[in-house]
Formats: C-alpha cells, sequence, structure tokens
C-alpha cells in the first residue's frame, strides 16, 4: 500500500548522520538520493522508502502534530537497539520499549534532532 514515507528537516547533513547511524545494522541502507538532494533508505524487495530531506517548496521544514513514522524491527531486542542507538544520536525520548498490546504490538517512541516523531515497533504474526 505505501510506497515511501518523508521526513523534512532543516539540516540536512545532520539528519543523514542521524539516519545512517540509526539504521546501521538493521538492513536498511541509502538507496537513491532525489535530484533536490532528499535521501531514499530501504530494504530493498518492493518495500516501502524512508525518506529525509528538504522540503520541496523550500520552505523550512516543520512537525505535524500528529504525524508519526513507525518502522517495523524483526525482534523486540532490535526494538530496544533502534531506541537505543536514537537516543544516543541525540534523539528525544517519547516512551520507552514496552508491550502497547500485550503480545501483538511493542514499541517504543522518540524524536529525531528536527522534532519529527518516530515509533520502532515490532508487530507479531498478522499485524
Amino acid at each position: 500500500m505505501l510506497a515511501y514515507t518523508m521526513m523534512g528537516t532543516n539540516d540536512l547533513s545532520k539528519a543523514l548522520v542521524f539516519y545512517d547511524g540509526l539504521f546501521e545494522g538493521s538492513g536498511i541502507k541509502r538507496m537513491f538520493t532525489a535530484p533536490h538532494g532528499s535521501q531514499f533508505y530501504g530494504r530493498g524487495g518492493g518495500e516501502p522508502l524512508f525518506v529525509i530531506g528538504p522540503p520541496y517548496d523550500g520552505n523550512a521544514a516543520s512537525v505535524g502534530n500528529g504525524v508519526m513514522v513507525a518502522l517495523r524491527h524483526d525482534s523486540t531486542d532490535a526494538v530496544d537497539a533502534a531506541y537505543n542507538k536514537a537516543l544516543e544520536l541525540g534523539a528525544t525520548s517519547e516512551g520507552e520499549p514496552g508491550w502497547r498490546v500485550e503480545n501483538f504490538f511493542y514499541g517504543a517512541y522518540f524524536r529525531d534532532l528536527d522534532g519529527n516523531k518516530l515509533c520502532v515497533c515490532h508487530m507479531k504474526s498478522g499485524g
């Protein structure tokens, strides 16, 4: 259903260091760069892509209230590792790792360097 999700940044260089570090070891890597500078990340194989870049209209990036991107991981340990890595890279916590729906949805929440809200999560089969 989804092709890609984009998050805006006002400092692409800092954002790329953050996301390169966050995605390290997860199988998510840089796929290509758009002509206006946005970086596309993904695993390949037709999965949706994650994009970080400056807004195309040239205005400042801002955080949307109620907007959040969730990144699926293969295990609760991978969620814990991603959350801890994000904090190490300068993210701020919005909710420590834990079961949100018992035995189905395990997630953690944080804001990146631009204030964008992300969730790293593991959903058991069926989700």
